[in-house]
């Protein structure tokens, strides 16, 4: 599916008033329903939305609009992004007081299933302390006894896409130094 403007309806409504693109070009460069789009040219729908010219914010060239007007067949793509938005600047990770209790559950399945990520790894992923990794290791922590291995995503704590990039990073760094990679653990599986 290709990427949708910002502002899908003001972008619609931008191009309804701006251009001669069909109901069905327009639809489709904004993730819209065809009737949708007619809906919002006959008043229908999207009064008082003001249009979000896209030519200005450099989501589509002029150019290609008069391509697209010259031939109904033919459809708008979004340009892509020169600098995409990186989601989380760097700094410490907040975990929510509800959930920092969770922690040590987490750092018990990521030391269990993911042994290649390094301290400092696990450190900037979970957003914890090095101290409190070691203690959880050597079974030293206050509450040890009710520490279970739980999945940090299920817990909220990161995301499944920053956890796949640590352990690619971490894999990619064991590959470099000749290490042997770990096999994956299966989550139902129980490891040593």
């Amino acid at each position: 599916m290709n990427a949708l403007p910002l502002m899908p309806k003001a972008t619609a409504v931008w191009l309804i008033e701006k251009t001669a693109l069909t109901f069905t070009q327009i639809a489709e460069f904004c993730g819209m329903h065809p009737l949708e789009v007619q809906a919002i040219a006959d008043g229908e729908v999207a009064q008082g939305i003001v249009g979000y010219d896209p030519v200005a914010n450099h989501q589509v060239r002029p150019e290609d609009i008069a391509r697209c007007e010259a031939n109904p067949d033919l459809r708008l793509k979004v340009l892509s992004t020169p600098n995409p938005i990186h989601r989380r600047a760097k700094g410490a990770r907040y975990t929510p007081v509800a959930k920092r209790n969770d922690r040590p559950d987490a750092i018990a399945f990521i030391l269990r299933n993911f042994p290649q990520l390094s301290e400092p790894q696990i450190v900037k992923l979970l957003g914890t302390t090095k101290d409190t990794i070691a203690k959880v290791r050597d079974r030293q922590h206050w509450n040890s006894a009710n520490i279970k291995p739980r999945d940090p995503v299920i817990l909220g704590l990161c995301s499944q896409t920053d956890l796949n990039a640590m352990v690619q990073a971490a894999n990619e760094r064991l590959t470099r130094d000749g290490q042997a990679v770990p096999l994956p653990v299966e989550i139902g599986e129980e490891a040593g």
